[in-house]
């Protein structure tokens, strides 16, 4: 028979708890840099005036929080940038922000 004191089981417990939150925020940084990728293709189409910062912001934060989809939260942060120089370009041609056909 072994005794164990309880606060080795906290302990232990404790260990496994702070794994899971670290494996959890990175799956969270993995989803924003796809989340980013997404919105910044989509905003290259419509509403680049909302979806280009949106992207900037959750690829930025991926980046920070060390996503391992490091690739894609690049291509989101790229994209988002050319939403708002897209947007840029349309304003100057129009002397608006909205699409004109």
């Amino acid at each position: 028979m072994r005794l164990t004191t309880p606060a080795t089981r906290r302990t232990a417990a404790h260990r496994t708890a702070a794994g899971g939150r670290v494996r959890a925020a990175v799956r969270d940084a993995d989803g924003m840099a796809v989340a980013s990728f997404v919105l910044g293709l989509l905003g290259l189409l419509v509403l680049n005036i909302v979806l280009g910062p949106i992207a900037i912001a959750l690829a930025t934060t991926a980046l920070r929080r060390g996503t391992s989809r490091r690739g894609r939260a690049c291509l989101g942060l790229g994209l988002g940038i050319a939403d708002l120089l897209v947007l840029l370009a349309l304003t100057q041609m129009n002397d608006t922000i909205s699409w004109s056909i």
